[in-house]
């Protein structure tokens, strides 16, 4: 019997219990972990240390390589002649949750890792960081989209403007209704991650249990992009949105854009490109889909297939 109980003692019983479970852990006033407190909406004082201006920073340099390495990753996909020898939809998302897991695990220990105005936002309402902090953030995040987008362009521009420059917009077939509702869906997704896998109380509990922050939350960025790039390119990024379609600067990039009434007086201000009679402006993904239907449909001798093909090719 000594035998049985020192088994039971260094075996299922070895870890006791973090927290009451069930109801009793609402009530319970002997917490092990530390709540901070809410953060101030208005703290002045940030503005004299260099801790603040640092963080800064750091968003802005997060964002403008997340911004560059995946534009370039999009526009190896598009500007390739078979898409067989590219990464692919499955690369482009592995691109995406990569460099968030990247730069999640880099800059956590100074700025928070935010790389996102929507998670900036979704914190500035749990109180987590204050107002001056929240827009001082979200401003560093879109200049660094803008600069990091800029670079993949002045590399190659006819290649980035002649295949879409990275821009979300919403794909043929979708309404902006469905597109908007894509973006909220997965936005949510990402934002409750954020919140789930940095929880006090979640870290306290489970202590035993070891997680990397950065890890859940990649992954979640790489299964939205999976779910959400055939319906708008995935922004569920403010800044990302917003870098590309200044960079890009084309009036349907502006007009499929959730900051529509941002930026489009920035987007009127700059010089217009002027097209020639029965000009448009469309989709590089959709014209080589459309090129495709109407090579068929001249070469196809079966009616009813002929039929359908008109019917896509409008």
């Amino acid at each position: 019997m000594e035998g049985k109980e020192e088994d039971v003692r260094l075996g299922a019983n070895k870890y006791s219990e973090r927290q009451p479970i069930g109801t009793a852990a609402q009530g319970s006033e002997d917490k092990d972990y530390k709540e901070p407190p809410p953060a101030p909406l208005f703290e002045p004082g940030e503005l004299k240390s260099w801790s603040f201006y640092r963080a800064g920073i750091a968003e802005f340099m997060a964002t403008f390589l997340f911004l560059y390495v995946t534009i370039l990753t999009v526009m190896g996909y598009s500007g390739a002649a078979s898409k067989c020898a590219t990464v692919g939809i499955q690369g482009i998302a592995w691109s995406f949750g990569g460099m968030i897991f990247a730069l999640v695990y880099c800059t956590a220990g100074i700025s928070g890792g935010h790389i996102n105005p929507a998670v900036t936002f979704g914190l500035f309402l749990a109180r987590k960081l204050s107002l001056t902090r929240a827009v001082f953030y979200i401003i560093m995040q879109c200049l660094g989209a803008i600069c990091g987008a800029g670079v993949v362009k002045g590399f190659q521009q006819g290649l980035y403007m002649g295949n879409g420059g990275g821009a979300n917009v919403v794909a043929p077939g979708y309404t902006k209704g469905s597109g908007l509702g894509a973006e909220i869906i997965g936005t949510f997704v990402l934002v409750y991650t954020v919140f789930s896998a940095t929880d006090a109380k979640r870290n306290a509990r489970d202590s035993h249990v070891p997680i990397l922050a950065p890890l859940p939350i990649g992954f979640a960025v790489f299964l939205v992009h999976l779910a959400t790039i055939p319906i708008t390119g995935t922004g569920i990024n403010p800044a990302r949105s917003l870098g590309a379609a200044i960079i890009y600067n084309r009036e349907h990039a502006w007009s499929d854009h959730v900051m529509d009434l941002l930026g489009r007086p920035l987007h009127r201000r700059r010089a217009r490109r002027r097209l020639p009679p029965g000009g448009h402006q469309s989709d590089p993904v959709q014209d080589q889909v459309l090129s495709c239907c109407s090579s068929c449909y001249k070469e196809d001798a079966n009616p009813t297939r002929r039929a359908k093909l008109r019917v896509l090719n409008f």
